[in-house]
């Protein structure tokens, strides 16, 4: 099993992406805390999936975008499991339909937080924790292939995606001598909650495939896998990297 005996934190566990990961590393020997911010009955089946593997699963409400909640999570995580080794900044927000000329403050704050300064909250926790007890570890942030293509009318999110993909190249820097591992999963279209407007249009889900050379949706477990690399001694040697996982989708981009 690639993580025997390790503790990961993977946020935004309720469902998606999230979920299959919690699932993923409970099967190769992962105790995890998982966390939600408003679906319960989403992060019990969760829970229930990571248990049914043999593993611990420490369920967390709270709200990535606000420091104080992400340093009660480390908290309860340190309390429970006393040591953390992977750190899954997973949890996100998606936005469309909305211009930046008709775009409000709040709703641009609002993606910022969750999406780029979420995961920003929970590395600086992560990192802290990790020097005391000596270094090492893994940090993976899920990002999107939106931080390499352009994102009209929801071009927040394109920003914090991209974001992410700045915040990886730098952390991995700073972290070197820590031995800490940093790196970042970009998906393409993924068949998630977050994405279920795409598929149950069967025209814009055509629409959407055409671009995509593998011609499908990725599953969340194409996600959990990578992921699970990143994580693992495996990936050792990797580090301030972005591992594009989209059936092809930005080889496609602008082309025939």
């Amino acid at each position: 099993m690639k993580l025997d005996g390790k503790k990961a934190l993977i946020t935004g566990a309720d469902s998606g992406i999230g979920r299959a990961t919690a699932e993923l590393f409970a099967q190769h020997g992962a105790d995890v805390a998982i966390t939600y911010n408003t679906d319960a009955e989403g992060i019990a089946e969760t829970a229930r999936r990571v248990e049914a593997a043999g593993r611990a699963a420490l369920v967390i409400q709270n709200d990535v975008g606000d420091p104080a909640s992400v340093g009660a999570t480390f908290d309860r995580i340190a309390g429970a499991f006393g040591v953390l080794d992977i750190l899954v900044a997973n949890a996100g927000q998606a936005m469309s339909g909305m211009e930046v000329a008709a775009m409000d403050d709040g709703k641009l704050e609002q993606i910022l937080r969750v999406n780029l300064m979420g995961p920003l909250f929970c590395a600086r926790s992560f990192i802290r924790l990790r020097r005391a007890q000596g270094g090492r570890g893994k940090i993976v942030m899920v990002s999107s292939v939106a931080q390499h293509l352009p994102t009209p009318e929801s071009a927040p999110y394109g920003m914090s995606k991209a974001g992410l993909g700045s915040l990886c190249r730098s952390l991995s820097r700073e972290l070197a001598g820590d031995r800490i591992n940093v790196n970042n999963v970009a998906p393409g279209l993924i068949e998630t909650p977050m994405t279920a407007g795409r598929f149950e249009d069967p025209k814009k889900l055509e629409q959407s495939l055409e671009h995509i050379p593998w011609h499908r949706a990725g599953q969340p477990g194409d996600i959990a896998q990578a992921i699970l690399y990143l994580s693992s001694d495996d990936a050792d040697y990797v580090t301030g990297h972005t591992l594009v996982v989209d059936g092809g989708l930005t080889m496609q981009w602008g082309g025939a």
